[in-house]
Parts: C-alpha cells; structure tokens; sequence
C-alpha cells in the first residue's frame, strides 16, 4: 500500500506562483511512476504532468508546458510541482497520483494511488 499527502495549494493572482508537493510512504519510492492531475468543478480529471520510474523522463499536458515543472527528491519521497506563471484556468484541486510500469503515464486509469488533492484557486 502507498500513501501520498498533497500540499501546497492556495490562493494565488494570476501570474503568481506556487509549489506542490507530494510526500509518499509505505513502500519504495523509486518504483513507481508519478504523476499529477487536477480536476475543476464540473469537468474531467486531467493529466498535467508526470516521471517515468526513477525520473529518466518527464511529460506535461500542452496547457502547462513551459510554466509547470515536475521534480522529485527520492531521498525524501517527495513529487513537486512547481508552477509559475499562473492562469485563472488553472484553479482546481490538484492530485497526486503513483503507479507501476517504466513509462510516463498520463491516462488516469494507469495509477493505482491517489492522494486527497489540494485546492489551487488562481484569481484573475
């Protein structure tokens, strides 16, 4: 079994910035593939970005390219998201996500752990 604890969300102006952060236990980190999604009021869980196993490679959802950076600290457990130039299209609750395989996933069904979320609100 894996826990992950989403932090770090907030309320932020357009254009600001914020870090999440992802800290998991219960078993080794470096075997799982991370990745986190988010999920507005009334819409579809969505892919924003993701490691393959151990961090070689990393994809991001087109709409985040070039202001959202994924980033983990094994020695910590720990999955990061620091976002930067923010949007109000960005507000919703943000969630952590660990699965198994090699490869970057960005299909929700491909991850067997969630955490809680926590809320991104982007104010215009």
């Amino acid at each position: 079994q894996v826990q992950l604890v989403e932090s770090g969300g907030g309320l932020v102006q357009a254009g600001g910035s914020l870090r999440l952060s992802c800290a998991a236990s219960g078993r080794t980190f470096s075997i799982f593939v991370m990745g986190w999604f988010r999920q507005a009021p009334g819409k579809e869980r969505e892919f924003v970005a993701g490691f393959s196993q151990i961090g070689v490679s990393t994809d991001y959802a087109d709409s985040v390219k070039g202001r959202f950076t994924i980033s983990r600290d094994s020695a910590k457990n720990t999955v990061y998201l620091q976002m930067n130039s923010l949007k109000p299209e960005d507000t919703a609750n943000y969630f952590c996500a660990a699965g198994f395989g090699t490869k970057v996933l960005t299909a929700r069904g491909g991850y067997a752990y969630w955490g809680q979320g926590t809320q991104v609100t982007v104010s215009s």
